[in-house]
């Protein structure tokens, strides 16, 4: 059976004790790091800032990944590259250019990924998925931790996993994020979604420690 991905949403965690978040997080198993980089222009808010990735990356070994929330991101291609990013997501609406900046990333040694926001369709980014190798769902409005689920997003994530058995030339993972409680992660997992953004619905901010609740899901997954 094929290893369901777990990522953290890093601007969940509790600033205050960073560190040992990070400790805590690499005891636990999950995958990777998940970062959301924002302009407070794309989205209505700063998230995490560059001083902060140093730390991130300089602190941990968990490989991270980051979510470009911000117009014309490509600019901001050079300046990530030293940190050495497995990932890297982008909004297609957000650039000119998407396949150009996509096929940058790859060139980089970046896998490259697009996200796709609620009120975005997959009809806007279908020739994407012939370059992307990752495809973030957004579950919930992007730009702060907690928001609701948008109910629609789940027939776009049931959709895009037809498109992707369905149509040749298309081969990229799924994951989901916004809204990801244990819930909605038994559920998607056993239906083709490859991996979950971790935030406060399911690991941040609980009365359990992160190694018991990444076993329970892992258990149920």
């Amino acid at each position: 059976m094929t290893r369901i991905d777990l990522s953290a949403s890093m601007m969940c965690a509790n600033f205050g004790y960073l560190a040992r978040e990070l400790e805590d997080l690499e005891r636990a198993g999950v995958d990777s790091l998940h970062i959301d980089l924002m302009d407070g222009r794309f989205v209505d808010n700063f998230g995490m800032g560059y001083q902060d990735v140093e730390f991130l990356r300089s602190a941990s070994k968990i490989p991270m990944e980051a979510h470009l929330m911000m117009e014309d991101p490509h600019s901001y291609f050079d300046l990530l590259a030293p940190m050495n990013f497995s990932t890297v997501y982008i909004h297609p609406e957000t650039n000119r250019d998407p396949a150009g900046a996509l096929e940058r990333l790859q060139k980089m040694g970046i896998t490259p990924g697009i996200a796709i926001n609620p009120g975005t369709s997959l009809e806007f980014v279908s020739e994407l998925l012939f370059v992307a190798k990752k495809v973030l769902v957004l579950c919930v409005n992007p730009g702060h931790a907690g928001r609701k689920v948008v109910p629609s997003v789940d027939r776009k994530i049931t959709k895009l996993l037809k498109w992707r058995q369905e149509v040749d030339g298309c081969d990229f993972q799924i994951y989901l994020d916004g809204g990801c409680t244990p819930e909605r992660i038994s559920r998607f997992s056993k239906i083709g979604v490859d991996g979950f953004i971790l935030g406060t619905a399911t690991l941040f901010g609980k009365e359990r420690n992160y190694s018991a609740i990444i076993e329970d899901l892992r258990a149920d997954i």
